[in-house]
């Protein structure tokens, strides 16, 4: 497998973790957006949306997260990332889709780089832009994760799932963006949770190759 990914992405962070706990060795091909090469014809040969990641297979190449998340599950089954039980598998996928549906959309760097090109945006309202939906997007798994009576460690259960695949990379945009994190208790639990595992800890920005 070669994993075409940048860095600081989000959904390359997410897929990073993904390929790590399931214990699969990947090529890894940075992609660099501060250059604007996802927007070259060399990358946009292999995805046409010129979005990161993009992960080459056999010969084929896959696209979109979530889309790899789920074909890695029924390709991958071991260790699990979705629990057995039906009822845990709605938990972890409704969290997982607050950060990929809710927070991530409206914070990724097109829309932001949109924001300042278009409406004039400074750091600072970017960063306010930011805080608001991330702020938003926490108080609700917080909820969430407080009314979850039998949860563990992690989002959901004694073991990482889909759900801290999504929170974790989303709990770093938001520091990168200057949010105080602490302030949601049990989000910050999970963080460190995650952040003891040698998967995480391996896929965190700031140890990619194309971090300097």
């Amino acid at each position: 497998m070669k994993l075409h990914n940048f860095f600081r992405s989000g959904t390359s962070h997410r897929l990073r973790i993904a390929l790590n706990l399931k214990g699969i060795a990947y090529g890894y091909v940075a992609v660099d957006l501060r250059r604007e090469q996802h927007l070259g014809d060399a990358f946009r040969a292999l995805n046409p949306q010129g979005l990161v990641p993009a992960l080459e297979v056999d010969g084929r190449v896959l696209t979109q997260t979530p889309a790899i998340l789920e074909w890695l599950e029924e390709r991958h089954p071991l260790p699990p990332l979705l629990p057995a039980d039906a009822d845990a598998r709605q938990r972890v996928r409704a969290l997982a889709a607050i950060v990929g549906c809710d927070i991530h959309p409206v914070n990724n760097r097109r829309i932001l780089e949109a924001l300042r090109r278009d409406f004039g945006a400074d750091d600072a309202a970017v960063k306010r832009w930011c805080g608001r939906w991330i702020a938003d997007g926490f108080d609700a798994i917080e909820a969430l994760l407080a009314a979850d009576r039998q949860r563990g460690a992690f989002c959901v259960g004694d073991a990482p799932t889909l759900a801290d695949v999504y929170l974790v990379p989303q709990v770093e945009s938001a520091r990168r963006f200057e949010v105080d994190v602490s302030r949601w208790l049990r989000i910050a639990a999970v963080d460190e949770a995650c952040a003891r595992l040698d998967a995480f800890r391996r896929a965190a920005p700031a140890f990619q190759p194309d971090a300097a």
